[in-house]
């Protein structure tokens, strides 16, 4: 049916550029742990240096670019947009540095690029006790951190025995090892997790392994970590300068072989259309987070590939169900409207999701109903599941009123003397949460909810967030390939005190019995059971309504083809270059050939400018200590 007349669009909005994990907590916890961590989201969006970049548009300063526009064909030079609190893989909280991270620290146990599945890291093999409860990871012999020093099980150990013993750790990691009893590293070469109880997914997953030699000497729980780094990944951070960039280089001492290309860099740039016309002029090497009409400029242009691949990624209108603590504590100023599912329902019923994906994405994203996306195809719900709620206005009608809220005055609902007003908590910088507000105001109203937009910027958005200050808003996340972390953040357990503080949890959801069901396939051996638990808990949270999934992104994406090649995907086949679950995207990456180099661009190693990550989640991706990364991915 025929969109309804938006409100008045703002003058000039600008696309989207962030491209994961959003918030704080996912954001992180996809790159940390399970490739969320998480974008996702993860994701973040990516954009270029312009020679002659002025502050109003967003890059880096004349200055600042001069001083750096040493352009090197085998630097890829990319732009990005996020923030950085820290490079302290136990610690930060946002998709940008857990992004770094991934490429800085091997974990023990990877993601592989085909489908996210296990793969060797620092273990190269690893077996379980028949019981499941103990877990030996054989650690590849003669690997060696950046500075030259041997990488052993020690180092697997003092990692895990961190996050164990400092309760400050645990707070943003505990979940990763909640079920641990103990580890220990029983030579050089044998490291050994023993759980409290068997479960399914690898132990040795999302958590990035960090040198003993090195972190002893700190304050794990204060350590920024943002210089003279020691990593064990294919780059290592080498310079950070707060928001101007971060500086990446290749790690010569990589296990699988130190990467074909020096460095890759990337630069803050807040305005997305900048960074498009800085690809065409050959001034940037990859530009990621496209919207529709930014990605179509790009197609069929000299030297440039452009990639639509599948993305590990949802984006959903997130409502304010009641924030309360792990104890059900409230806070916040969520209307207490949203706590019936009935109404939470009718909100969704009068959405037409087709049709407002279709405007803001036309045919970069898929329909979507779970938690998890499509591309993890062993998890995802399909899209014609038999718990879906189409759009029904009428069907809404009658929920609301089921739940008590009459028709009144302008055919606004009323109860106990109280209009139904909920409040819209936009990013004032996002495309995505203007456009989606602009539909929604009317389609609510037809329903009888008088929506008003509360527009902010980012920082602004993720702190009330934290604080269970909104109704609703456009909430995106990156999730890692196995569900269990993405699961885990839904449960009553991991919602965190007012502000943040504590667990990572998606939007304060809890109901008992889909913390059953997380349980049940957190446990379970077998894939197809295991597989149906999971699918469960998807349904029961999709009843529950606490999101609205708007849509699976596809990750929208463009490069220089005649200065590099090879772009690692995730998965292979039609996966996507950015926001992965693993560093293939820049280590398989080459320059074409010795006279490709171009001016225009910046030195060595990989540059992140630092814009302002947002909601989204690592094991932990996509706030509090949720990884959020704007409007994109949070994890």
């Amino acid at each position: 049916m025929p969109l309804p007349s938006p409100r008045t669009p703002r003058s000039a909005p600008r696309p989207d550029t962030a491209t994961g994990p959003a918030r704080p907590g996912p954001a992180r916890a996809l790159s940390l742990r399970s490739g969320l961590a998480a974008a996702a989201a993860l994701a973040l969006a990516l954009a270029a240096p312009l020679a002659s970049a002025t502050t109003a548009s967003g890059a880096a300063s004349p200055s600042e670019t001069q001083a750096t526009a040493q352009a090197q064909g085998d630097v890829i030079r990319v732009a990005s947009k996020g923030f950085v609190d820290n490079f302290n893989p136990f610690t930060t909280q946002y998709a940008l540095p857990i992004v770094m991270l991934r490429h800085t620290y091997e974990y023990l146990v990877g993601y592989d690029q085909e489908k996210g599945a296990p793969t060797a890291g620092i273990a190269e093999k690893w077996e379980t006790s028949k019981d499941g409860k103990t877990w030996t990871f054989h650690i590849r012999p003669n690997m060696q951190w950046s500075d030259g020093e041997p990488i052993t099980a020690a180092d697997a150990a003092y990692t895990y025995n961190t996050m164990l013993k400092n309760p400050a750790l645990a707070a943003s990691n505990g979940a990763m090892v909640k079920d641990f009893a103990g580890v220990d590293a029983t030579d050089d070469t044998t490291f050994v997790i023993r759980l409290r109880r068997p479960q399914a997914a690898n132990p040795g997953l999302e958590t990035a392994i960090v040198p003993e030699h090195v972190w002893s000497k700190q304050d794990p729980a204060k350590f920024a970590n943002d210089k003279d780094v020691v990593g064990s990944g294919p780059f290592v951070i080498s310079e950070y300068k707060p928001n101007q960039h971060i500086t990446l280089t290749a790690n010569p001492h990589f296990w699988r072989g130190a990467p074909k290309v020096k460095g890759v860099e990337f630069v803050n740039y807040s305005n997305p259309d900048a960074s498009v016309q800085a690809l065409k002029s050959n001034e940037v090497d990859l530009v990621s987070g496209l919207n529709p009409q930014q990605f179509e400029s790009l197609q069929n242009q000299d030297g440039i590939a452009t990639n639509l691949g599948q993305a590990r990624r949802f984006v959903s209108l997130a409502l304010n169900p009641g924030a309360a603590d792990a104890k059900g504590k409230r806070y916040g100023t969520g209307n207490a409207a949203l706590e019936d599912v009935k109404v939470r329902q009718a909100i969704r019923r009068g959405t037409d999701l087709d049709a407002l994906r279709q405007q803001v994405m036309r045919d970069n994203a898929a329909p979507a109903l779970g938690i998890i996306p499509a591309t993890w195809k062993d998890w995802t719900l399909a899209p014609d599941d038999g718990v879906k709620l189409g759009y029904d206005v009428e069907a809404a009608k009658k929920l609301l009123d089921e739940a008590g809220w009459k028709e009144g005055e302008g055919g606004i609902r009323t109860k106990d003397g109280k209009k139904l007003s909920l409040r819209f908590l936009e990013d004032s910088e996002s495309t995505t949460d203007q456009t989606t507000a602009d539909y929604l105001v009317p389609w609510m109203k037809k329903i009888g909810i008088d929506l008003h937009v509360d527009a902010t910027d980012a920082d602004t958005q993720v702190d009330r967030i934290g604080k269970g200050d909104y109704d609703m808003y456009v909430s995106p996340w990156a999730v890692p390939p196995d569900p269990d972390y993405q699961l885990q953040i839904n449960t009553c357990d991991s919602r965190p005190g007012e502000g943040g503080n504590g667990p990572t949890t998606q939007d304060f959801y809890c109901n008992p019995k889909f913390d059953e069901l997380y349980d049940r396939q957190h446990v379970e051996q077998d894939q197809a059971k295991r597989q149906e638990l999971v699918r469960q808990a998807q349904r029961i949270h999709y009843t529950d309504s606490a999101e609205i999934m708007l849509w699976y992104p596809k990750a929208a994406e463009a490069y220089r083809s005649d200065r590099f090649t090879g772009f690692g995907k995730q998965p292979t086949n039609d996966g996507s270059i950015v926001g992965q679950a693993g560093y293939w995207d820049y280590y398989l990456a080459e320059p074409v050939g010795e006279g490709s180099q171009q001016s225009g661009g910046m030195s060595p190693g990989l540059w992140i400018g630092v814009g302002i990550a947002v909601v989204c989640g690592a094991g932990g991706v996509l706030y509090f200590l949720r990884r959020r990364s704007t409007a994109d991915e949070r994890a």
